[in-house]
């Protein structure tokens, strides 16, 4: 069941929002080659619990960390390690929820470790491009499949694959609700958005195919072709006038 949320619950998830968006500024900021993917984790907990909110992803049925790191041709799921050392030349995933106050956030991003191949930088860039592709549809009345067609139309006009067993998700007392938010589709389709949804939308596009496997400690996703793939994610709002509100983009102005 799809729930509308109200101004002073809005509200909550705009706090919630505002803190995941500054846990993940002070994590892009200690990124770098050499560091373990373990020790990531370990900071972004501490930030989420000092600020008085709880890490979603920790436990969530059974995954053992707080934040998700995928590394090259990991997707998403990747659990972090000591082990798992970050090289020059590689690219990161992370995906990170939290709940404050009761109300859930939930925020991916991709970045290079060091210097990094130019097609790489393309795709990072045209993931995060998808993203907002795809929000601009995001308006009271259309179908959330124009959300899925817009992602998709982009990011197969670069050649690239769009990851279709992965979705965005509505969001809100639940770290998943409905609606499923597929970054596919043909416009038209789909639940239609009302002011008053919150929903995560998160393209996963990959330099080849779109094809994924598990890995056998049941959470880690990769690409069948080996191929790097990006994630970029936001919790957005769907308001009654005009496009979204990014509620884990704070100050962002649509222009």
């Amino acid at each position: 069941m799809i729930s509308l949320k109200n101004a002073a619950q809005v509200d909550k998830m705009r706090a919630a929002g505002r803190l995941l968006h500054d846990v993940l500024q002070r994590l892009r900021e200690v990124i770098r080659p050499g560091e373990s993917t373990g020790a990531l984790d370990a900071f972004a907990e501490e930030l989420i619990r000092r600020n008085g909110a709880v890490p979603s992803f920790l436990n969530y049925r059974g995954y053992p960390s707080s934040i998700c790191a995928s590394v090259d041709d990991e997707v998403v799921h990747g659990i972090p390690s000591e082990r798992q050392i970050l090289k020059e030349g590689s690219i990161l995933s992370v995906d990170c929820g939290l709940i404050l106050d009761g109300w859930h956030a939930d925020s991916a991003f991709t970045v290079g470790i060091g210097t990094i191949a130019p097609e790489l930088e393309k795709l990072i860039q045209v993931t995060q491009d998808c993203f907002f592709q795809g929000v601009r549809q995001a308006v009271a009345g259309v179908r959330i499949g124009d959300v899925g067609h817009a992602v998709q139309s982009l990011a197969e006009g670069y050649g690239y694959g769009v990851i279709r067993d992965l979705t965005g998700h509505g969001i809100g007392r639940s770290m998943h609700e409905d609606p499923s938010v597929p970054n596919f589709g043909d416009s038209g389709q789909g639940v239609r958005l009302k002011a008053g949804m919150t929903i995560a939308v998160e393209p996963m596009i990959s330099l080849g195919s779109w094809q994924v496997k598990e890995m056998d400690d049941g959470w880690t996703i990769k690409t069948v072709d080996g191929s790097p793939c990006a994630h970029y994610e936001h919790t957005i709002l769907v308001r009654e006038d005009g496009l979204p509100e990014i509620l884990t983009l704070p100050d962002h102005s649509w222009t």
